[in-house]
């Protein structure tokens, strides 16, 4: 087997749910069934979403690809980075390493794509830095998979549970989950993303039904299988 190596912290609990799936989700009957993990909880670095509005971006790239390349030398044959705002700066990451990095936007079109071809157009519910990068309604329009994202007041109550709840250490909101879940499905949303990783935290929280796609859990699955190991039943 490949051992994966994971850039996280961004945040602590998110790496841990990361942790907790991809174990979850691999089909092992003993230890040695599962893979080989490298962890670099990089706790300390700088909000993404305020480095991309303030356009002063150059420490986090820095920082990211420098978390690539201790994660190389210590062992990682792949690396995954548990944070989607951070994808805004994959190639950075990209370019420090001689290893592939999975990327989790793509993956997760791809799995919208392939998997769940009964949704025509997607809710993207992610950081404000997300969303403005427009990463996930490139990859998903690349595939003809209409993009949606929440209106001004919907956004700040996605970015309140982002960062005011599970980043403040709470289990996250339902009633404000379940208003943001009833504007997108009054919108026509077939289904719709968990487009940053503490709302993995929340759907780790809180039962959540298969209208929601899980960007973390896809992600988790790919690495399994990317480095060797197997998936209970059929995935996600």
């Amino acid at each position: 087997m490949l051992t994966l190596g994971i850039i996280g912290g961004m945040g602590p609990e998110a790496t841990q749910v990361m942790y907790r799936e991809i174990i979850d989700r691999t089909d092992a009957k003993r230890d040695q069934d599962h893979i080989d993990i490298l962890i670099y909880s990089h706790a300390s670095m700088p909000d993404r979403t305020a480095a991309i509005e303030s356009g002063d971006t150059a420490e986090i790239r820095a920082l990211l690809a420098a978390d690539a390349r201790k994660l190389r030398l210590a062992g990682a044959d792949i690396l995954a980075v548990p944070c989607n705002t951070s994808h805004n700066f994959i190639s950075d990451i990209e370019n420090a390493v001689d290893i592939p990095v999975v990327n989790m936007i793509e993956e997760t079109a791809e799995f919208i794509r392939a998997m769940r071809p009964e949704i025509k157009k997607a809710g993207i519910l992610a950081t404000d830095g997300t969303v403005r990068s427009g990463l996930y309604q490139k990859a998903l329009e690349s595939r003809g998979i209409s993009a949606f994202v929440p209106d001004e007041k919907h956004q700040k109550t996605v970015m309140n549970i982002i960062y005011d709840q599970i980043k403040a250490g709470q289990k996250g909101n339902r009633d404000d989950f379940a208003a943001v879940d009833l504007f997108l499905k009054k919108n026509g949303c077939d289904g719709a993303i968990l487009g940053c990783t503490e709302l993995s935290v929340f759907r780790a929280n809180h039962e959540l039904d298969s209208y929601y796609i899980d960007a973390m859990g896809v992600l988790a699955e790919r690495c399994v299988t990317l480095c060797g190991g197997k998936l209970k039943g059929d995935g996600q």
